[in-house]
């Protein structure tokens, strides 16, 4: 625990990229998973997952190499890990901030509170119109 992977990210899904060969979970956030629908601020379906995972890879596209932390495992051994971009950009932080993933303070103690509460007031990503948590949906589907 504690080491830092660094490397070209290829992104997985929203809230996990792949780094040398390693599966890393982005720390304290969660984002929508692939196949799941939200609505956006006219009531019209898009797919919430594929737009965080695009917004994940365009963000790390901005500044290379990824720079991860790890902080630990996840139930199916993955590494979970705070990741930078090489401008010191925090992922999970503009994912959330940007409305693509929602703090998850189960994990994060609320660490991304405070930006969730901005994409929230501004309407920002899953925030401007209606969606199901990350968690509450896996667990239906």
């Amino acid at each position: 625990m504690g080491r830092t992977i660094v490397g070209r990210a290829s992104v997985i899904d929203g809230d996990t990229l792949k780094i040398a060969g390693k599966r890393i979970r982005l720390s304290g956030i969660d984002a929508p998973e692939a196949r799941q629908e939200c609505s956006d601020a006219a009531g019209e379906a898009y797919r919430c997952g594929l737009s965080a995972a695009q917004a994940l890879r365009v963000f790390l596209d901005m500044a290379r190499p990824a720079r991860c932390r790890e902080e630990g495992r996840d139930r199916w051994g993955r590494i979970v890990a705070r990741c930078h971009r090489a401008d010191g950009a925090d992922a999970a932080s503009y994912l959330v901030r940007s409305g693509h993933a929602v703090d998850w303070p189960r994990y994060s103690k609320g660490r991304y509170a405070s930006v969730q509460d901005a994409a929230k007031a501004e309407g920002r990503g899953v925030w401007q119109g209606a969606f199901q948590a990350p968690w509450d949906w896996r667990r239906h589907h």
